[in-house]
């Protein structure tokens, strides 16, 4: 093996050696496993004023926001939904379809409905949800 061959194998063999943990770790457990999470309410729980212009999107049916952990969805006209907004699968950031009614995870596909219950896998386990009470512009999940 002449001396270029060698400097060629050894890059590539490096370059994998260096790619491959960032790789073999994309799909592989997160560090903070989710059935450990709680979704973030606090004795105290989370209050939301709705006049504020980051809440904005409660005001309409449809719309969401995240504070903390939890996602707190306008499901009709008189009712909001809040639930952990980490996945059961995985750990990763669900989102909110109006067109489709669902919670999405962008990670491996996992489908919840409002109620937190899992649609589609890879998820196993639904959701956490919580309490929502409304007071004028004021919503307390506890």
């Amino acid at each position: 093996m002449d001396r270029k061959d060698f400097f060629s194998k050894a890059l590539l063999g490096g370059s994998v050696l260096f790619i491959a943990p960032a790789v073999l770790n994309s799909c592989g457990k997160t560090s903070s496993d989710p059935a450990s999470v709680s979704g973030g309410i606090t004795s105290g729980g989370i209050t939301l004023d709705l006049t504020t212009t980051g809440n904005a999107a409660l005001n309409t049916v449809g719309g969401f926001v995240y504070s903390g952990n939890v996602i707190i969805i306008r499901t009709s006209d008189t009712n909001y939904v809040a639930l952990s907004k980490v996945c059961t699968h995985q750990g990763c950031t669900v989102s909110y379809s109006k067109s489709s009614n669902k919670l999405v995870c962008p990670c491996h596909g996992a489908q919840f409905n409002t109620g937190g219950s899992v649609l589609q896998g890879p998820a196993s386990r639904s959701l956490s949800s919580y309490t929502v009470t409304v007071n004028g512009n004021t919503l307390t999940i506890s």
